[in-house]
């Protein structure tokens, strides 16, 4: 399971003109699901996501999670994040899960994160979404559940 986690001051996401997902100060998820990925790989990503420290204390030190602060949480599917470019000029998804599969594991994923208590917003899986993206900071990194970066 990989992700792109951005810090936001707010972030929403539209499909068909219709905006089906806003949040204000939190996190921006994309998410991808690749082939082997399990329960493990969701609770591993989702507690990282959750504890880590981007948000900044009132030193402007970097210490605070967003379960520290409160924050809110849109999470949005991503199979393009299993593109492999290294061959040639186009991507291949080979290692993404095959959209059943990848489903259920990112409804899992958005259910493990609301078992948290936070305001937790979606996107549309396998919708063409607008997403917009107020980056805070810039805050952005990158992580990924079996530990390739």
């Amino acid at each position: 399971m990989r992700a792109v986690v951005q810090r936001v001051s707010s972030a929403s996401v539209t499909v068909d003109g219709a905006v089906i997902g806003k949040i204000g100060k939190g996190i921006l998820v994309l998410l991808g699901v690749g082939q082997e990925d399990t329960d493990k790989d969701i609770s591993y990503l989702a507690d990282k996501i959750l504890n880590l420290r981007i948000f900044e204390d009132a030193n402007e030190k970097m210490n605070e999670s967003l379960l520290t602060q409160e924050g809110e949480l849109l999470i949005v599917s991503q199979f393009t994040l299993y593109g492999d470019c290294r061959k040639g000029k186009r991507p291949s998804f080979d290692k993404a899960a095959r959209p059943e599969v990848a489903q259920q594991i990112y409804n899992n994923f958005v259910d493990y994160c609301k078992g948290f208590g936070l305001r937790v917003e979606t996107g549309k899986f396998q919708a063409m979404m607008d997403v917009e993206i107020h980056n805070d900071g810039p805050v952005t990194i990158l992580l990924d559940s079996k530990k390739e970066f």
